[in-house]
């Protein structure tokens, strides 16, 4: 199970997330309460092993822009939540993980005009785009057609929830992040705790 922390602001909670197992760090540099600047990001992605693939969070980016963001920050992959259109993802010939708000089953069938290394599947977009913090219905995303293999699930998890999620969707991967803070910081056992109910019975 690939697990992604996002909304990551400084060193400490980068190292937290690798040091308990996180295998993707998320970068929110879209307005947002955890918009993090390419210069930042690319200061905590230093301190970090190699192995952890840093990805940029973006909503609506002019191109020109994101990629200049992508090189200082030195990202991995390039993560779309906003209206982005399939030849915006086609243009941008980097790996993407584009974002898609679930709120019924139709919202599953505008993943097949994309071409993206994975699938978000998150709750509707409320003040921000992505992460804010509830679950959306899982058993929307029951069909057989869903390349489970590139799907990553977000929205509303954290460490009691987690695999009720994953074996109701068995997605690639899980992705949170108000799942994982106290008072709007990132915690580092809860970090930790998320990690393991994630991994349990792998």
């Amino acid at each position: 199970m690939i697990v992604k922390i996002c909304g990551i602001q400084s060193v400490d909670a980068g190292l937290a997330a690798a040091e308990a197992g996180a295998d993707m760090i998320g970068f929110v540099f879209a307005e947002s309460t955890r918009q993090v600047t390419a210069d930042q990001a690319a200061q905590i992605g230093k301190k970090l092993p190699s192995h952890v693939k840093k990805v940029g969070v973006f909503v609506n980016e002019p191109i020109d822009s994101l990629l200049n963001i992508a090189d200082t920050a030195a990202l991995d992959y390039i993560q779309l939540h906003g209206d982005e259109t399939p030849a915006y993802v086609k243009e941008l010939n980097k790996p993407v993980m584009k974002a898609f708000s679930v709120s019924s089953e139709s919202d599953l069938k505008r993943l097949t005009a994309y071409a993206c290394d994975y699938y978000l599947l998150d709750s509707p977009a409320e003040a921000y785009r992505g992460g804010n913090g509830t679950p959306f219905d899982w058993s929307l995303a029951s069909s057989k057609t869903l390349p489970r293999e590139k799907l990553f699930l977000a929205g509303g998890l954290h460490a009691d929830n987690v695999q009720q999620a994953i074996s109701e969707v068995s997605p690639a991967g899980v992705d949170v992040s108000s799942g994982v803070e106290t008072n709007k910081q990132k915690d580092s056992l809860k970090i930790k705790q998320f990690i393991a109910a994630a991994r349990k019975g792998q």
